[in-house]
C-alpha cells in the first residue's frame, strides 16, 4: 500500500502547491499529459482572457495566449526531450497591450505521490525589462546611424577641404582652418618679396590653339610653376590669366634675406623648368613652347583680407607690386629682372649684372634693376632636383613633377619592356 492512499489528492495537491499561490508570477502545475491542474492567482490576473483552465491543455492554453506555433512546438518537444523547457521571450497580447513573458518549466518527480509528477511552470513577466532592451536596442541603432553619418559628413567635409585647397596658397589654407581669429581684421604691414611672371606673346597662343589645347598647356604650366613655388615656401597669392603672383615673408618668413633668396631661388627653377618643358609644349600645338618673363621686388607691404562680407580675398597691397610687375614687364623673355631693394639682399650669394633704370608710376625716383643668371655657389646649384635628361642614346623629360614616385615606376616600366625586346631580339 502507497502512501499516497492515505490523503486525498486534491489535498496534497494544493499542499504542494501552496508556495506558488502568493508568487510574484504565472505559476501553474500540469500533470504528465501537459493538462492543467493548478494555478496562482497572478495566472488569471496575467491572463484574463483564459478564464477557467482547469484540466485545459497546456499546448491549447499557449495557442489562445497567441502563442506562435513554433514556440508551443518548442515547448512540447523540450518538455519530452529533456523535461525541461526556458523559453526566453513569448509576446502576448493582454487586453490589448503587448506583454513579452519568459516561460521556465520543468518535470517534477515524487516517490509517494504519483500525481504529484507533473510539469511546474511559470510565466515571468519580462515588459518592462523588454522595452528597456527595445529601448537600449534603438539608441544602439541610432548611436551607430548616427557614427554613420558623421562618417559620411566627415568625407564630405575632408572632400570639401581638398577640393578648396586647390584654390588656396598652402599657408592660406592652413591659417584659415587653424586660426579662431576674425579674419576680417587680420591685416599687417611686411617686408615682403614680391614675384610676378606672365607668359610672352600669350595672346598670340590664345589665337592659334584650340580651347582644349590651350587649356593642357596652360594648366601644365601653372602646375609646374606651382609646385615650384610651393617647394621654395612661396605663398601663392593667385593666377591671373597666365601671370602669376607670389610672395615671401607672409605667413611664414626665414628673415628678409633669406625670404629673398628663395624668391630668386624659385623664379631660377621655374626658368629652367620652362626650358625643359619647351618639347613638351611644342607637341601640344604650342609651336616654340613658352618663354616667360619675370620680375621680383622687395619693400614694405599691406597683407591680409581684402573684400567684402560675401567674399575675401588674402592678398597683398602696395608699391612693390607694382615694381615687381614694372619689371616684369620690362623683362626680355626667359630673364629675371629684381629691383635694387631685392639686389642688396640677394647679392653676395646671386650673380647678376646691372640692367636699365626703371621709373614706374607713383615712384619719385629711378630704380636700378638687375638681370638675375644664378646663384654664384655650384653646391647650392647642385642641390636643385634635376627633372630632365640628355644623354648620348636616351632623353628623359619628366611632364609632370607632381608625382616624382610614378615617374619613376613608369621609367621602370620602360626599362622592362626594353629588357623584353632585347631578350626576343637576342633568341
Amino acid at each position: 500500500m502507497k502512501i499516497q492512499e492515505f490523503f486525498t489528492q486534491s489535498s496534497i495537491l494544493d499542499l504542494s502547491f501552496f508556495n506558488f499561490q502568493n508568487a510574484v508570477t504565472a505559476c501553474y502545475f500540469a500533470d504528465n499529459e501537459l493538462r492543467i491542474k493548478r494555478i496562482n492567482e497572478n495566472f488569471r490576473s496575467f491572463f484574463p482572457v483564459l478564464g477557467n483552465v482547469t484540466d485545459a491543455y497546456m499546448p491549447d492554453v499557449l495557442t489562445q495566449l497567441g502563442v506562435p506555433q513554433a514556440q508551443i512546438s518548442e515547448y512540447v518537444e523540450e518538455m519530452e526531450k529533456s523535461g525541461r523547457v526556458m523559453i526566453p521571450a513569448i509576446e502576448v497580447k493582454v487586453d490589448g497591450e503587448a506583454k513579452v513573458f519568459s516561460l521556465l518549466s520543468t518535470r517534477t518527480h515524487d516517490d509517494h505521490f504519483d500525481y504529484l509528477n507533473g510539469v511546474q511552470g511559470q510565466f515571468v513577466d519580462r515588459t518592462d525589462e523588454w522595452h528597456l532592451r527595445m529601448e537600449r536596442e534603438a539608441l544602439l541603432e541610432q548611436k551607430l546611424q548616427d557614427r554613420d553619418l558623421i562618417a559620411e559628413k566627415s568625407k564630405q567635409l575632408e572632400s570639401l577641404a581638398t577640393r578648396l585647397a586647390k584654390y588656396l596658397s598652402p599657408q592660406i589654407y592652413k591659417s584659415i582652418f587653424s586660426d579662431s581669429a576674425d579674419l576680417k581684421r587680420t591685416n599687417s604691414r611686411k617686408n615682403l618679396t614680391v614675384f610676378l611672371s606672365d607668359i610672352v606673346s600669350f595672346s598670340d597662343l590664345t589665337d592659334s590653339l584650340e580651347p582644349e589645347q590651350l587649356a593642357k598647356v596652360v594648366n601644365s604650366y601653372l602646375s609646374e610653376m606651382a609646385s615650384i613655388a610651393i617647394e621654395c615656401g612661396g605663398t601663392i597669392d593667385k593666377f591671373i590669366g597666365d601671370a602669376i603672383l607670389v610672395f615671401f615673408g607672409d605667413p611664414d618668413t626665414e628673415g628678409e634675406t633669406e625670404d629673398a633668396l628663395r624668391c630668386v631661388e624659385m623664379a631660377i627653377r621655374m626658368r629652367t623648368r620652362v626650358q625643359e618643358l619647351k618639347k613638351y609644349w611644342q607637341k601640344q600645338g604650342a609651336p616654340h613652347g613658352l618663354r616667360v618673363r619675370m620680375g621680383v621686388a622687395t619693400g614694405f607691404c599691406t597683407v591680409g583680407n581684402f573684400g567684402s562680407e560675401q567674399r575675401l580675398d588674402y592678398t597683398i597691397l602696395g608699391r612693390p607690386v607694382n615694381l615687381a610687375a614694372r619689371l616684369e614687364s620690362l623683362a626680355e623673355p626667359d630673364s629675371i629682372l629684381i629691383d635694387d631693394g631685392t639686389y642688396r639682399l640677394v647679392g653676395e650669394q646671386v650673380a647678376c649684372e646691372p640692367a636699365e633704370q626703371v621709373m614706374p608710376k607713383g615712384f619719385s625716383r629711378p630704380v636700378q634693376s638687375y638681370r638675375v643668371s644664378d646663384f654664384i655657389s655650384s653646391s647650392h646649384r647642385g642641390q636643385r632636383r634635376i627633372l630632365s635628361h640628355i644623354g648620348e642614346r636616351v632623353e628623359v623629360n619628366v611632364t609632370d613633377s607632381s608625382d616624382i614616385r610614378a615617374a619613376v615606376e613608369e621609367l621602370r616600366r620602360i626599362q622592362v619592356e626594353f629588357e623584353k625586346q632585347v631578350h626576343g631580339t637576342e633568341r
